[in-house]
């Protein structure tokens, strides 16, 4: 169990993650992804990936397959704070790794398992090591998510609303006691049942930064060094899985969008919004207002997500950027 304990300060500076972290969900989908026939809704994926990545550098993904595995410890470095701006923030903070670190982390590592040879290399730092170690993940994002990253933003978007109405709703103990089947809330500790260690995490006042993920995966995962800032990263729902995004195929389903009313269904949609709230605010039956959000649906502008008696609509990227166009 990973037992999270929260002072005042520490609840007022918890926040939800802005959008989806590239550099997690590279590192974390390396982990799933020699998980075969474990999650359905990921075997088309890992299976084009699978096949694509045979015809990479072997070398280069040997280390990047070494330094996550999917079971057990993976590096701190790997995931530095940087990303929450961006993958390419993220690439330059590892790449700024100080030695020490890098030391004390591959040490963690080669404990449990054997590593490859240039291991040594990244452990003391080599600054060409570090390179060629970001130029890989950047290769591995690119060809196992850039075709997927529509489906993982609409994922992670329709959480952040989940979130928002939660912590609007019951506030920060059902904001925090959501994030997980079993989680519990008692006097200012956050209690994760499932977690791989028997761990405690004290924040000090740092707050807790919470990372919805796509990839995250079987339960939330913290980062080992209790000194970096801290970070809860959990799974989110993963709407039906994953198909790569190509242009041809929304383009029939994108023609049902004429009339004003499918978009302002849409326009309601864009901070979240429930069946019956759409039917209430456009004056229209509940029954229209499923119907809307289906075609919508089926069109990749909004996801939907079930919660009790409510399905909560929000918009995908591709809805976001149809709306603001």
């Amino acid at each position: 169990m990973l037992k999270i304990h929260f002072s005042g300060e520490d609840i007022l500076r918890t926040r939800v993650a802005p959008a989806a972290d590239p550099v997690w969900e590279a590192v974390l989908s390396l982990h799933v992804l020699p998980e075969r026939n474990r999650d359905p809704l990921l075997s088309g994926w890992r299976r084009e990936v699978v096949r694509d990545l045979r015809r990479q550098d072997a070398d280069g993904l040997r280390l990047l397959m070494a330094l996550n595995p999917p079971r057990g410890y993976f590096p701190d470095f790997l995931t530095p704070s940087e990303s929450v701006d961006g993958f390419e923030a993220g690439m330059e903070a590892v790449r700024r790794t100080p030695v020490s670190l890098l030391h004390r982390d591959l040490t963690l590592l080669a404990n449990a398992r054997s590593l490859p040879a240039d291991a040594s290399a990244l452990a003391r730092g080599e600054p060409a090591a570090l390179e060629q170690l970001t130029t890989v993940m950047g290769r591995y994002r690119e060809l196992a998510l850039g075709p997927y990253w529509t489906h993982v933003q609409a994922a992670v978007e329709a959480d952040r609303a989940r979130r928002a109405r939660a912590l609007l709703d019951v506030g920060i103990k059902g904001l925090l006691t959501g994030l997980w089947p079993g989680v519990r809330w008692d006097s200012g500790i956050l209690e994760i049942p499932g977690y791989p260690t028997s761990r405690e995490l004290h924040l000090q006042g740092r707050g807790l930064l919470l990372v919805p993920s796509f990839f995250c995966a079987p339960t939330p995962v913290a980062l080992l060094d209790p000194e970096l800032p801290p970070v809860l990263v959990y799974p989110v729902d993963r709407l039906g899985g994953l198909a790569s995004n190509k242009p041809e195929k929304p383009t029939a389903a994108l023609a049902a969008l004429l009339g004003r009313t499918r978009a302002a269904v849409l326009a309601a949609s864009d901070d979240g919004c429930s069946t019956g709230e759409l039917a209430r605010r456009l004056h229209i039956s509940a029954a229209a207002a499923s119907q809307h959000t289906t075609i919508l649906r089926n069109a990749g502008l909004l996801v939907s997500h079930r919660d009790r008696n409510t399905v909560l609509h929000t918009l995908t990227p591709l809805g976001r950027a149809i709306l603001n166009t």
